[in-house]
């Protein structure tokens, strides 16, 4: 072991302890032991205990702990302060422009424990507004969470659409007497994709040849096709077929295993067809989307020509779930309402935090009558156009909503939401939202399972009783449409809609560019085969205004 790496040891020593927030005295001591390691001129490895000892900068003490790391490979006090400390914290550690202290912060104050959890409290702009902190520190932890994001095996639906949009455009255009189509997980739009897949009819040996001498391209390629990996970004993996053979293959690397096995068990698969649409056609079944190709039961609706129309986002009629300035949003309520008419939307529902979520300035009491007062001018201004006083009220340790019954009576909706004490096993989990979900004036479910994808799995939940409650109940089940939340999981979608459970796209936006996170709900929803009729953003202003008397009258 080198000089360099014994260094870091007590490098990750001293900073842990900053964190843990032990003795800054001794953390210090060995921040420097661990400079004065690094500019010796002799290998420690060479040295006996009492030479190592007699060195400069380093003295008895570090030298007992130098010896204990090359005799064992660890260092023991620095293996007790990692057992203490999260997982995640560590890894946002590794963040550049994050000293121990900011991180201290981070972790104790603000309650984040994970690379995922911070990105998505800058997004939602509370990072910047947290003391000692500041919009460019914000700015600039995005931009290193975004370099370790690109540096990972996955990378969200999301993040992964424009390069792929890219490469299909700029592979067109480059070689327009080839065809090339996407496939795959990201063809059937999966939230986590790890690598952009795309069949094409164009020599094999095209673009090795092309891209041999390129720097910092790595290609891989077999009898399949061709791995494209390049430096900070997405792997590309490339099928060449023949020309006749394109739609086929994009059909069978577009398919999930369970559902290419029933497909083929009683179905053919046209091998000179033209497009993924013939396919079906040849058989005789109504076309499956790329986006439903998971299960055999599609199979059966596509045999009987059932499958409805999923929904698009043109079905959404107005934004359900939003945050203003009022709590951690960025926008005030009437910059936002002439977005949302601008964007040809007929509602705004305003559901800033409640008062518990004190991190995003949630609202008291004695702000909500004032933030209702507002809404009730902008709803005079910019009629017909209407905005819904609402609220996204925490759902505390006993499963009670924040603020009392007359606070909760004035709103027209109430979204009911975890965002504290995450860590629950599921009886406890299931505790707090069912009693949640039983409160009469809960109207939406809100992020039902807690999760961000590629960062926190989510409290654990039993889905069918959760679902069935909401039916029991009139209980709206939020899909939250950021792309780090895509919560409810599209895969008890389905099921809600079988206990006639309504569904809701919401956005959770916190600017005006987070109204288009929509799209992102719409795409996952449409795996579920969720039709704008079942969704509760669907609604038209009239409808809206009559499901919200209908729920204030039960």
């Amino acid at each position: 072991m080198n000089n360099g790496e014994i260094s870091d040891y007590f490098s990750a020593l001293s900073k842990l302890m900053d964190l843990q927030g032990e003795d800054s005295f001794k953390a210090k001591t060995y921040s420097i032991a661990a400079y004065n390691i690094d500019q010796l001129g002799t290998e420690l490895s060479t040295m006996d205990d009492a030479t190592m000892a007699a060195t400069k900068g380093i003295g008895a003490s570090t030298a007992r702990k130098v010896r204990e790391i090359l005799d064992t490979g660890k260092l023991s006090q620095l293996e007790e302060l990692m057992e203490r400390t999260p997982a995640g914290v560590l890894e946002i550690m590794k963040i550049k422009g994050l000293g121990p202290k900011k991180v201290r912060t981070i972790w104790k104050e603000m309650g984040i424990e994970s690379v995922g959890e911070l990105e998505y409290a800058c997004n939602e702009n509370r990072l910047a507004s947290f003391k000692g902190f500041g919009q460019k520190t914000q700015e600039a932890v995005l931009q290193s969470i975004a370099f370790i994001r690109n540096s990972a095996g996955f990378q969200l639906w999301a993040a992964v659409e424009p390069i792929a949009e890219s490469w299909i455009a700029r592979l067109k255009q480059g070689f327009p007497n080839y065809q090339f189509v996407l496939t795959g997980a990201f063809y059937r739009q999966l939230e986590t994709i790890a690598e952009i897949e795309i069949v094409s009819d164009m020599p094999a040996d095209t673009l090795p040849k092309l891209w041999a001498n390129a720097p910092g391209i790595t290609m891989t390629q077999n009898e399949e096709g061709l791995l494209l990996q390049m430096p900070d970004n997405i792997p590309i993996r490339f099928y060449f077929v023949k020309k006749e053979a394109v739609a086929s293959s994009q059909f069978r690397k577009a398919c999930s295993a369970a559902f290419l096995a029933a497909f083929e068990k009683e179905y053919k698969i046209t091998e000179g067809a033209r497009t993924e649409e013939e396919i079906f056609a040849n058989n005789e079944l109504q076309y499956v989307p790329a986006a439903m190709r998971e299960t055999a039961s599609i199979l059966a609706k596509a045999k009987a020509k059932t499958i409805a129309k999923a929904i698009e986002v043109s079905d959404i009629k107005g934004i359900i779930h939003s945050h203003s300035k009022w709590s951690d949003g960025q926008e005030t309520l009437e910059t936002m309402v002439k977005h949302a008419i601008g964007k040809g939307l007929e509602y705004l529902v305003i559901s800033d935090h409640s008062q518990a979520a004190f991190y995003a300035s949630g609202l008291t009491a004695e702000r909500v009558a004032a933030q209702q007062i507002e809404i009730d001018g902008l709803n005079a201004k910019y009629a017909p156009f209407k905005i819904f006083k609402s609220i996204e009220s925490d759902i505390l340790n006993d499963g009670s909503l924040d603020y009392e019954p007359q606070v909760l009576a004035t709103f027209d909706l109430v979204i009911a939401s975890v965002h504290s004490n995450l860590k629950m096993s599921q009886e406890k989990a299931m505790q707090r939202l069912l009693t949640a979900i039983q409160n009469p004036y809960t109207t939406i479910l809100g992020h039902p399972t807690g999760r961000l994808l590629l960062s926190r799995e989510g409290y654990p939940l039993d889905h069918k009783m959760i679902i069935d409650a909401c039916a029991e109940y009139d209980v709206v089940i939020e899909i939250n449409a950021h792309p780090r939340r895509l919560d409810l999981d599209w895969r008890w979608v389905s099921y809600a809609m079988e206990k006639g459970v309504l569904l809701s796209i919401n956005p959770d936006a916190h600017s005006l560019a987070g109204f288009d996170d929509i799209y992102y709900g719409c795409k996952i929803a449409q795996k579920a085969g969720l039709t704008a009729d079942k969704n509760l953003s669907s609604f038209s202003l009239a409808a809206m205004e009559a499901f919200i008397e209908k729920k204030k009258s039960r």
